[in-house]
């Protein structure tokens, strides 16, 4: 599973990083103020990016762009104007990349223990990032407080451990479409945690809310009518309230200055906190690394490659170069993506209870999203 207008658009669960993630979702990356990781996800995200991404560079540019380079004057175009090819092209990398993860988590744990795989793919994939935003923006990029190492290691636990980590625990038992629709609640969780802190959501966003608990309702009937494991679908949905904790929490508590630095600290310490709840569960008792088949390796590296560094680095860049209003709009073109996969790839079967609630969730995120940007 973005902040006020963009409390509606951070990664989510299945998308780790920004920070998963946001309007939306929990399987890879989450909203405004600085990236976090995911996701996978995805199941926040903050509107900083790097220092000199350009608008007309590119998805890495937000990335690789030097320290002291300056944004440029005009990073999101006018809303009259013709949207450009980058733009088109990273929304493309969003919308595919992020929606695919809960496929990638789905093949993963195929043969991999849940929390053992994903702790791997984030501690990896945090590593990756913090060597090379060090190479490309020098070792000073990385520096932090002791509060802001503190609290970028909280909101990494809540995304990546208690965010994306349930999620991927819940994929052993429900089918990857059914999480993403479950998972593109966050949205409405967020909007609730506003209202609970003092702030006062639009209309619209209280509607939004309703609808999307609405279709999580019939979202929870395949668990209910034995369809599925009940235990799975109440994991996701005790996944998406985590993310949407971790997202809310994300910009009021010091951070590292540096959005790709944080995302690397929140991922290395939600990785490896679920390698630590691995443990602990005794994942590690029975499970032979020969026995790891070659398409679960294949999607563990797909998950650290594309779904946390690729997506959101793209993801990143959009923060900086569109309209949030647009970049938003992953939020409900992830779980479309995610339930066609699941379908077409996995065989996962197209209920009407899936239809139907998907349907429901996907309209109420679409009502929060818009009422955000008239905002």
């Amino acid at each position: 599973m973005t902040q006020p207008a963009a409390d509606a658009g951070n990664p989510t669960p299945g998308n780790p990083t920004p920070g998963n993630p946001t309007p939306g979702s929990p399987g890879a990356r989450r909203p405004p103020a600085r990236p976090a990781a995911e996701a996978d996800t995805p199941p926040g995200t903050e509107a900083g990016v790097s220092p000199g991404t350009a608008a007309g560079a590119g998805p890495a540019a937000a990335l690789l762009s030097e320290p002291g380079a300056a944004p440029a004057a005009d990073s999101a175009p006018a809303s009259g104007r013709r949207i450009p090819g980058p733009v088109w092209a990273a929304l493309a990398i969003v919308y595919v990349v992020w929606g695919s993860t809960y496929l990638g988590i789905r093949v993963a744990v195929e043969t991999m223990p849940p929390f053992l795989s994903a702790g791997a793919r984030f501690v990896v994939a945090g590593l990756l990032l913090a060597a090379i935003v060090a190479w490309r923006q020098g070792p000073s990029a990385l520096r932090a407080t002791r509060a802001q190492l503190v609290s970028a290691a909280v909101v990494g636990l809540l995304l990546l451990l208690g965010g994306n980590g349930l999620v991927v625990l819940a994929e052993t038992a429900v089918p990857s479409g059914l999480a993403a629709l479950l998972v593109a609640v966050v949205p409405a969780w967020v909007v609730v945690l506003r209202r609970v802190s003092g702030e006062r959501p639009g209309t619209g966003a209280y509607g939004g809310v309703l609808l999307g608990l609405a279709g999580l309702a019939v979202l929870t009937l395949p668990g209910l009518s034995g369809d599925v494991r009940l235990w799975g679908v109440l994991t996701v949905i005790a996944g998406t309230v985590m993310w949407s904790v971790g997202s809310f929490s994300s910009s009021r508590i010091p951070m590292p200055a540096n959005p790709f630095a944080a995302s690397a600290y929140e991922m290395v310490a939600g990785g490896v906190g679920c390698l630590l709840v691995g443990l602990g569960r005794g994942e590690q008792r029975g499970f032979v690394l020969a026995e790891v088949s070659g398409r679960s390796w294949t999607a563990l590296a797909y998950l650290v490659v594309f779904g946390s560094l690729v997506a959101f680095t793209a993801y990143a860049w959009l923060l900086h170069s569109a309209p949030l209003s647009l970049v938003a709009t992953y939020a409900y073109v992830n779980p479309v993506v995610a339930v066609l996969l699941g379908a077409l790839i996995l065989g996962e079967r197209l209920t009407w209870p899936i239809v139907v609630g998907g349907a429901v969730v996907v309209a109420g995120v679409c009502l929060i999203v818009s009422t955000e940007r008239r905002r």
